[in-house]
């Protein structure tokens, strides 16, 4: 048996800076969850059969159960199947509850208790073009609520010639009450006028009315060779698979294709110096949509950045040595839309280890 607790309070203070904590408004939350659950083996323990059972708590939301197998299925000494269902909770954030910031162009709205009487933004544009008020549509947006997902993936992991590791999985999820955001205009047009005297754009948090559903694929490959090198790579594709005229915008954030490839190395000998590593990985990234607020929502070029790390471990001491460096060669890329250019960054650290 398997179980565990987890469990977080918030006191946030803004002073009504980005959040609604003003005027004695208290947005103090507490969340928490509990799990529990048995692993069962078969077939001379060939076969494995895992059932969790997790029930989730916040002070704002509903009480909610999530369950989850799997079955991993071991044919041979270095052939492993597993299938597994899971099903998970997301709690909309203190932003998406409580969040009031004015960007300019918008403000940003958390939405704890829903929004009523928006004007969306195609209709209001129309409005100013013609000047008939007929052409304004009017929305509601429900208060924010969990997201919630149930995800089944399949994957296959085996050994060849002792010496190379290969891993595959596939998953296919689907969202309920997928978290994002939406758009609307706050306007008053004073009766018989064809200009409103009171604009205000909002992005709202909110929930996707339609279920949305993602895929992806992953492989991995390790090459073990000459006892102290690898030579290892992968490779994942995950995409949005839900196309539909949901006003959302569901903010998946996430590049369709990218890819890792790397070498390392460990307890080296070089002149007359023991136990020395290093590692080195290249990193590609597609570019995608990054969706954020009305100003921070753009396209990120595809980027490219490699890491560099060298390592010592002085044995009689028990301390390690690593210098490195992310991004080595200071190749600047965007990683979110509207943020800085992320260069190089290097580090030194020292770890000693206590032993007995």
């Amino acid at each position: 048996m398997t179980s565990g607790f987890s469990g977080r309070i918030f006191t946030p203070d803004s002073k009504g800076s980005i959040l609604l904590d003003t005027g004695g408004v208290n947005i103090n939350t507490h969340e928490w969850g509990i799990y529990l659950g048995p692993t069962l083996t078969f077939m001379d323990n060939s076969l494995r059969l895992n059932i969790t059972s997790r029930l989730d708590k916040n002070k704002n939301f509903k009480y909610l159960f999530s369950p989850a197998a799997s079955l991993v299925y071991q044919p041979s000494k270095n052939d492993y199947l597993r299938v597994s269902f899971s099903s998970a909770i997301r709690n909309p954030t203190l932003t998406d509850q409580y969040l009031n910031y004015n960007v300019g162009r918008a403000i940003l709205r958390g939405n704890i208790g829903g929004v009523e009487d928006l004007i969306t933004v195609s209709s209001f544009v129309d409005f100013l073009n013609s000047g008939i008020t007929d052409t304004l549509r009017y929305f509601d947006v429900a208060a924010i609520r969990p997201e919630q997902v149930r995800t089944i993936e399949a994957g296959y992991r085996t050994t060849l010639f002792k010496a190379v590791f290969i891993d595959l999985g596939y998953y296919f999820s689907r969202y309920k009450d997928f978290i994002g955001y939406q758009l609307g205009i706050d306007a008053f047009v004073p009766p018989g006028s064809a200009l409103p005297s009171r604009v205000q754009a909002y992005r709202v948090s909110s929930n996707a009315q339609d279920i949305v559903t993602s895929q992806g694929f992953s492989i991995g490959v390790n090459y073990f060779f000459r006892n102290h090198y690898v030579l290892k790579g992968n490779y994942s594709w995950n995409v949005l698979n839900t196309k539909t005229d949901d006003p959302i915008i569901p903010a998946f954030n996430t590049p369709a294709h990218k890819y890792n490839i790397g070498i390392t190395a460990r307890d080296l000998s070089v002149f007359g110096i023991n136990n020395l590593g290093y590692s080195i990985n290249y990193k590609w990234i597609e570019g995608f949509t990054f969706e954020g607020s009305p100003q921070f929502t753009g396209f990120i070029p595809s980027y490219n950045l490699t890491d560099v790390q060298v390592n010592w471990f002085w044995d009689k001491r028990n301390i390690t040595f690593k210098a490195g460096a992310s991004n080595v060669f200071n190749q600047k890329s965007y990683q979110t839309y509207g943020g800085p250019l992320i260069g190089r960054l290097a580090y030194f650290s020292i770890l000693y280890e206590l032993k007995k």
